[in-house]
């Protein structure tokens, strides 16, 4: 029996995309940074001087990262490529759009955030905060 080839095209197609579902259906779990290791992040900027998830009001030095990444209390160096906002920032905020390797950063004026924009950085853990239930 002979197969059209209309028939083998949608009947890959179907295979293809059930592949494709589940594989995004098995996320890969990544493993947590650990104290010393580098890692790259997408950095954005944010100027809500507001109380940050750990209680504290925000302020220049702190940034908001995924706590399954780098949980609250975890201190990172940041180097930002041809920025001045390169240094050492404490993880103290979640921030609600902060997902997997994003960064955002506290910057006083709106105007200086808005000019930062999207960016990669390299971040070194210096320091590793405490692993939570809402990391996990």
């Amino acid at each position: 029996m002979k197969t059209s080839p209309k028939l083998v095209i949608t009947m890959a197609g179907g295979l293809i995309v059930a592949a494709l579902a589940s594989a995004a259906a098995t996320p890969q779990k990544r493993a947590r940074p650990a104290r010393g290791e580098q890692i790259r992040l997408m950095a954005s900027a944010y100027c809500d001087g507001g109380p940050t998830r750990s209680g504290v009001n925000a302020r220049p030095g702190m940034v908001a990262t995924d706590p399954r990444v780098l949980p609250i209390g975890s201190v990172i160096s940041i180097k930002a490529p041809g920025s001045r906002h390169s240094g050492t920032y404490t993880v103290t905020d979640t921030g609600a759009a902060v997902k997997g390797h994003d960064v955002d950063i506290f910057m006083r004026s709106c105007a200086e955030a808005k000019a930062f924009g999207k960016r990669p950085v390299v971040a070194k853990i210096v320091k590793r905060g405490p692993d939570t239930a809402e990391a996990r």
